[in-house]
């Protein structure tokens, strides 16, 4: 998960945001180490609170769409970004596709279908992450997404933390 990124070909800037790192910078103070680095305002929320990560992570999926050069792509996490049922989970992507979870990361509790999008106006609903237990194919993203929300089970509540609680921790060291 990159907090921050950016490219340089000089090596000495990626040695200084590596040093900067590894010295116990903020993340907002690396960038004045090495000014090639931009933040991605992922997880950037200092409370941990998982309505507002879930925020956070959407609107890093939605940066992340807009420079792609794959208009489908782009299409799908929008159309599913203005579905609210969706947008009130946790999204993330694997092999970019688009999945949902109930919690957030670390550890997510994943919920309804994934959501694949194609070359040329293609798009897959299914229930196993490759594709497998096709739900849906569809020509639109608005298509596809109103495939997943029919999926969805009922009585979801909002996102929870994934992060490990101590009650966890002690099961986890017996």
């Amino acid at each position: 998960m990159a907090l921050i990124e950016g490219d340089t070909e000089d090596l000495a800037q990626v040695a200084r945001a590596a040093q900067a790192w590894h010295g116990g910078l903020a993340l907002s103070d690396i960038r004045q180490a090495a000014p090639f680095v931009h933040l991605t305002g992922r997880f950037d929320v200092p409370d941990h609170d998982p309505v507002r990560l879930t925020a956070s992570e959407w609107q890093h999926l939605r940066t992340e769409a807009s420079e792609r050069d794959w208009p489908e792509y782009h299409a799908l996490i929008e159309a599913a970004y203005a579905e609210p049922a969706l947008r009130s989970l946790y999204p993330f992507t694997s092999h970019w596709t688009l999945r949902f979870s109930t919690t957030t990361r670390p550890y997510l509790s994943l919920v309804g279908p994934c959501l694949l999008a194609h070359e040329a106006d293609r798009y897959t609903v299914s229930r196993g992450f490759t594709g497998s237990g096709l739900i849906a194919q569809a020509t639109t993203a608005q298509e596809a997404v109103a495939a997943a929300v029919r999926e969805l089970p009922s009585g979801l509540g909002p996102v929870t933390s994934g992060a490990v609680r101590a009650e966890d921790r002690r099961e986890l060291s017996s």
